[in-house]
């Protein structure tokens, strides 16, 4: 019950973050939205089970993105930019093997990110999370400035 309330609190928090309206919802949010709750499976890229760059490289698929199936080579796609710095749709990488970026997410604002972690499928997790902040490496903007104004648009204009 309480991953429940806080996966409620979550998703209302994040439209209310993004859009301003628990009721709006943009292209990012549906898109990341559709996927949450997918179990996890090795190389997976589907609905029926997802790893973390098959996740991340589904939501941008649907933003009109190609990007690839690996979080190494997508740490390569867009420009770098500073944690403080981050905006909803920026790639955030993490070394969760200790051979480097092992793992991606997508943020959302808010100090939040979806992705597909191993032990729980697709997921909201805090940047600040124990195990998250401490292997923290980088993050990519792989959307230009039109391209994020489309994403975060209300759809029900």
């Amino acid at each position: 019950m309480k991953k429940l309330v806080g996966f409620v609190c979550s998703t209302v928090l994040f439209f209310s973050v993004s859009l301003g309206s628990a009721l709006a919802e943009s292209p990012l949010s549906a898109a990341v939205n559709e996927g949450l709750g997918a179990p996890y499976k090795w190389s997976g890229t589907t609905l029926k089970g997802f790893d973390c760059s098959g996740y991340t490289s589904w939501v941008f698929n649907k933003l009109g993105l190609d990007l690839p199936h690996s979080s190494k080579s997508q740490a390569q796609e867009g420009t770098q930019v500073e944690k403080s710095d981050l905006r909803p749709g920026d790639l955030v990488f993490f070394n969760t093997d200790g051979k480097g970026i092992s793992h991606v997410g997508v943020y959302v604002g808010d100090g939040k990110f979806y992705h597909s972690a191993t032990d729980e499928g697709v997921v909201i997790t805090k940047l600040s999370d124990n195990y998250y902040a401490k292997r923290y490496v980088t993050a990519r903007r792989v959307l230009s400035e039109d391209q994020f104004n489309q994403v975060m648009s209300d759809t029900q204009k």
